[in-house]
């Protein structure tokens, strides 16, 4: 029978029996295999990303050998079937053990709405509230997401395209191949060798999304998607699922026909090709869906940002490029997260940072010092006296938000963004920087 782990970031897996009571116990088969997973993944790309980011090897005093989860979060499924589950570590003020008992289903709310900010997550039509989300994995959860896109085509149409045809028929059809006809009937005067279009639901896109409806078919546990995908597969009755995967997707063009095609690709991609969201791949049969934490959370609070920015009559810029440390030569890019234009004289530089602090002042609240020398730099280049880095709202961190000031007029605020409300969150921070714009 397969396993089914659940845990949060930075916590800890063991394998020791004699501890099998304790939280974050695996078999030591599915440890082994999960051991297998980091190993079988590489490098491919220059990201510089390797399973180890996620999942290291290390050891807990008085247990023995065991596995950390670093800030990647997603599902595993080992070729067993076994399934580890890593959900974000975010502070939801409330008892973390009964959001545990019921299967944390505001921390995977909170989590799906800042993956539905990332620009290249497709989840257009996707909505929590018809849904069990605690007690479906997350796995299931993006089974669901896909059929719910799935669905969405449906009631708009499949679209369909011409295909050509060369059939020796009974009855005459579109152009006569004289050649072929002579070929095959010069004793079957009542029979026509004809080439003729048909305008048909079979193509590419098509045949891709039913034979990820049969995949997903075999490999769903949830009654809820069970019987999604059984509603849905009529609709396919006359295309072909695809056969080769690789062919169907070269066939494919996205343009203005075909757009509402783009998402469901993409998830198609993940679930018959093993992929995530991530840079890892490999020779491996287990499938992973992984999301790096800190790039989830740069994008939640920019989009977040924005709107309450503009609103404001401020300009703001994701990402911004063009800077660089030293300028002969031109060297070491320098690219913050978010710049706040407030006017033509006062830029607001912001940087996000996904860790955890604490509220223990001698030790620097665990402030990356090269953090801050980087949000220096920033100030230095471009020529802004107000920057600030953004933390997650953690139970260990018992401030709002911390000043530090240097003799030059550079000012580096830190800030912790309760993510479950973000906006209230954000519109503090907003207050504080009107505030001292008010003030001069």
């Amino acid at each position: 029978m397969s396993k089914f782990l659940e845990v949060r970031e930075f916590d800890k897996i063991h394998c020791n029996e004699e501890f099998s009571g304790q939280p974050n116990y695996l078999e030591e088969k599915t440890f082994n295999e999960l051991e297998e997973f980091i190993y079988d993944f590489s490098e491919v790309n220059a990201d510089d990303a390797t399973a180890q980011d996620f999942l290291k090897r290390c050891s807990i005093k008085g247990i023995g050998k065991a596995i950390s989860v670093n800030n990647y979060v997603g599902l595993i499924q080992t070729p067993k079937g076994n399934q580890i589950q890593v959900l974000p570590k975010i502070d939801l003020g409330d008892d973390i053990s009964k959001e545990r008992d019921n299967g944390y289903p505001q921390t995977k709310r909170v989590f799906l709405k800042m993956l539905c900010s990332m620009k290249d997550f497709p989840c257009k039509v996707f909505s929590d509230a018809n849904i069990q989300v605690g007690r479906m994995n997350l796995y299931e959860i993006f089974i669901n997401m896909y059929l719910a896109q799935v669905r969405s085509l449906v009631k708009q149409g499949l679209k369909s395209s011409y295909q050509s045809f060369d059939n020796n028929l009974f009855f005459y059809k579109g152009k006569l191949n004289v050649n072929e006809q002579i070929k095959h009937n010069a004793a079957h005067k009542e029979r026509f060798y004809v080439h003729y279009d048909e305008f048909m639901v079979d193509r590419a896109e098509n045949r891709i999304i039913k034979a990820t409806l049969l995949l997903l078919q075999r490999l769903s546990t949830s009654y809820e998607n069970q019987k999604e995908i059984r509603q849905l597969l009529p609709s396919f009755e006359l295309v072909t699922p695809s056969a080769n995967h690789h062919k169907e997707f070269s066939k494919i063009i996205l343009d203005r026909n075909t757009r509402d095609y783009a998402d469901l690709m993409v998830w198609s991609k993940v679930f018959l090709f093993k992929k995530g969201f991530t840079t890892f791949a490999g020779e491996t049969k287990s499938r992973a869906i992984l999301f790096p934490m800190e790039k989830v959370f740069e994008s939640y609070v920019a989009k977040q940002l924005t709107p309450l920015t503009l609103k404001r009559g401020w300009g703001i810029k994701i990402q911004d490029q063009g800077m660089y440390l030293f300028d002969e030569p031109r060297r070491f890019a320098l690219r913050p997260d978010i710049i706040i234009q407030v006017d033509q004289n006062r830029n607001i530089i912001l940087d996000t940072k996904w860790k955890e602090l604490t509220d223990n002042e001698s030790a620097n609240y665990g402030i990356s010092q090269s953090d801050m020398y980087q949000m220096y730099a920033y100030s230095k280049k471009y020529q802004s006296a107000d920057v600030c880095l953004i933390y997650p709202k953690t139970q260990n961190m018992n401030k709002e938000n911390i000043l530090y000031k240097a003799y030059d007029k550079v000012k580096v605020r830190i800030f912790f963004v309760d993510v479950n409300n973000i906006n209230e969150s954000l519109q503090q921070l907003l207050n504080i920087y009107d505030g001292e714009i008010e003030n001069g």
